[in-house]
Formats: structure tokens, C-alpha cells, sequence
């Protein structure tokens, strides 16, 4: 295949998936890689990138917004938009975890779970902990919400 028939297969390969929802870098970077080489994915990066096609900060807030939706908390969106190559930096910019929000999804999850009655034993809080934990909220908002 000449580089430039694989130039231009990938970069309609990224376009189509684009289309279907955003994409960050790593995440294009990895299903071009089945395909063709870093030689040919490079160029179509950067120039999805140029073009406005691409934006790992777009990623980024839309994925956040998803996540959150769905009752996740902001360690565990961290460590997701981490796996998909965001920055540090654009990370913390859009997930403040000092947020009063976090506490309020927190306690609608909880409540969506478990009913709004606070835990009868020790048991049924340790139930609820892990579950909170799993779903990515800091200990201390967990905390709050067990003892208090």
C-alpha cells in the first residue's frame, strides 16, 4: 500500500470515528495502530488535531459530563480519562474534587441504591462504602455520609 493511500485510509478511518463520538489521542492512536504505523498515524493526529476534529479537552468535558450522569465519582473518572491519555492538568481542570457537587451525586446515588434510610449496622455500612468507593467517591464524602 503507498503511504499515501495509507495516509488517507486512515485519516477516513479516524473521521468515521469521530463521527460516532469523540475520541481522545490514545484512544484514536490505539485502533489506527491494528491498521498502520506510527509513520502513517502521527501525520493524521496531528492533523485531525489542526483541523479541530480532534480535542482531547473536548474529550475530556464530554466524558465527564457522561460519567457523571451515570453516578460515577471523580476518582473514578480520573483514573478512566487517565487510561485514555488525558493530562494531569486537563484532568484537574475539569473535575474539581473539592466540588459540594460531588457530595450532592454522592448522596442521589445512595439514595437511588439503598432508599433514604441511613445504615442499620456495621455491615450494611461497610456495604455501602465499598459500593460508593467502587463507583469513584473520595473517602472523606463517604465518610461524611456513613457517620454523620
Amino acid at each position: 500500500m503507498a503511504e499515501a493511500d495509507a495516509y488517507q485510509q486512515a485519516y477516513q478511518g479516524a473521521v468515521r470515528l469521530l463521527a460516532m463520538r469523540e475520541h481522545s489521542r490514545r484512544e484514536l492512536r490505539n485502533k489506527l495502530g491494528r491498521r498502520f504505523g506510527e509513520e502513517v498515524i502521527e501525520p493524521v493526529l496531528a492533523e485531525l488535531e489542526a483541523q479541530g476534529l480532534q480535542s482531547d479537552r473536548r474529550f475530556a468535558e464530554q466524558y465527564v459530563h457522561s460519567r457523571r450522569s451515570k453516578g460515577f465519582g471523580p476518582l473514578r473518572i480520573s483514573a478512566e480519562l487517565s487510561e485514555r491519555g488525558i493530562d494531569e492538568e486537563l484532568i484537574a481542570a475539569w473535575l474539581d474534587q473539592d466540588d459540594g457537587q460531588w457530595r450532592q451525586l454522592m448522596l442521589e446515588v445512595a439514595r437511588r441504591k439503598f432508599g433514604a434510610s441511613p445504615p442499620q449496622d456495621r455491615r450494611e455500612q461497610a456495604r455501602r462504602g465499598r459500593f460508593l468507593s467502587s463507583r469513584g467517591f473520595p473517602g472523606h464524602l463517604i465518610n461524611d455520609y456513613l457517620f454523620s
